[in-house]
C-alpha cells in the first residue's frame, strides 16, 4: 500500500510545485515551524504523505503520528507522545477520525492552533457514533463492516467511490484493500474534551465527501467558529487537494 500510495501522491506533489528537499526556505521568526498529522480510521500515516511533502519542501518540522486505532484513548497517549517531542509550539492537524484525537490531544500545552481536514469535532460528551446517526446517511458510513473480533473497514466494494472518488482508480482499490482497521469502541466513546473551544481552529470542508457529509462538516465548522476553507473533494481531500490543505496548515502556523 506505502509503496503505490506514495508514488501517486509524490508525483501530485510534484505536478504542484513543491521545492526539492534541498531547497528549503529559511520560515519567519513567527511562524510556528512544528507540524503534527493525525490520520483518520481505515488509512494509515501514509494518507498525510503529499501534504508533508509540501511542508517540508517549505522548512516546517512534520511528523505524522501512526495511530494505533485500537481505542480513543490510545490514539490520544500517541499523539500526545509526539506533541511531546517537539521543540516549540505545534500546529495539530487531524483527518476525519483524527478529529476527535486532536480535539482530545490539542489540550496539550504545546498546541497553539488546530486543523480539521473533512474531521469530527466532537464536543465533551458526544460520541462518533452518535454525530453519525444523527445526521445524513452516507454511502462511506453505510458500508461500514465488523469483523468477528468488532474491528471495522469500509466494504472493499464501496471504499473507492465513497472514500477515495477523486484518486485514480486503482489507489482506491489499493486502499480497500489494505485498510487499517479500528476497534468499534473508538466510535462509542465520548469525548472528554473539546479543545477547539480554547484553541484557534481552521477547518477543511471537502463538498463531494461521500464518508462525512458536507452539511455535517459545515455545521461541525461553524460551532467550532473556525476559519472555512471548501475544497471540491471526497473524503480524501488531504491527497487529492494536498496543496490547499497544506495552505490551511500554513494559515493556521501564522505564515499567511
Amino acid at each position: 500500500m506505502k509503496s503505490l500510495l506514495m508514488s501517486a501522491l509524490m508525483l501530485t506533489t510534484a505536478m504542484l510545485g513543491a521545492a526539492p528537499a534541498g531547497a528549503q526556505p529559511a520560515l519567519p521568526d513567527q511562524t510556528i515551524k512544528n507540524i503534527v498529522l493525525v490520520h483518520g480510521a481505515f488509512v494509515d500515516e501514509t494518507s498525510w504523505d503529499g501534504v508533508a511533502a509540501i511542508l517540508t519542501a517549505k522548512g516546517y518540522k512534520v511528523t505524522a503520528v501512526k495511530n494505533p486505532l485500537t481505542s480513543l484513548a490510545d490514539d490520544v497517549a500517541a499523539t500526545n507522545a509526539v506533541l511531546d517531542a517537539q521543540n516549540g509550539p505545534v500546529v495539530l492537524v487531524g483527518h476525519s477520525w483524527g478529529g476527535v484525537v486532536i480535539g482530545e490531544a490539542g489540550d496539550n500545552a504545546k498546541v497553539a492552533s488546530l486543523v480539521y481536514v473533512s474531521a469530527f469535532a466532537p464536543e465533551k460528551g458526544e460520541t462518533i457514533t452518535a454525530l453519525a446517526a444523527s445526521g445524513p446517511a452516507t454511502p462511506g458510513a453505510a458500508a461500514i463492516r465488523p469483523d468477528a473480533k468488532g474491528y471495522l473497514t469500509i466494504d472493499p466494494a464501496v471504499f473507492p467511490s465513497a472514500v477515495a472518488g477523486d484518486l485514480p482508480k486503482k489507489i482506491g482499490e489499493h486502499l480497500a484493500a489494505h485498510q487499517m482497521p479500528i476497534n468499534h469502541t473508538a466510535f462509542d466513546a465520548p469525548a472528554e474534551v473539546a479543545a477547539w473551544h480554547d484553541k484557534p481552529s481552521w477547518y477543511v470542508l471537502s463538498s463531494k465527501d461521500l464518508v462525512l457529509d458536507p452539511h455535517a462538516q459545515a455545521f461541525l465548522a461553524e460551532r467550532m467558529k473556525a476559519k472555512v476553507t471548501t475544497v471540491e473533494g471526497s473524503h480524501a481531500s488531504l491527497a487529492s487537494h494536498a496543496k490547499e490543505v497544506a495552505a490551511v496548515i500554513e494559515a493556521a502556523a501564522g505564515a499567511k
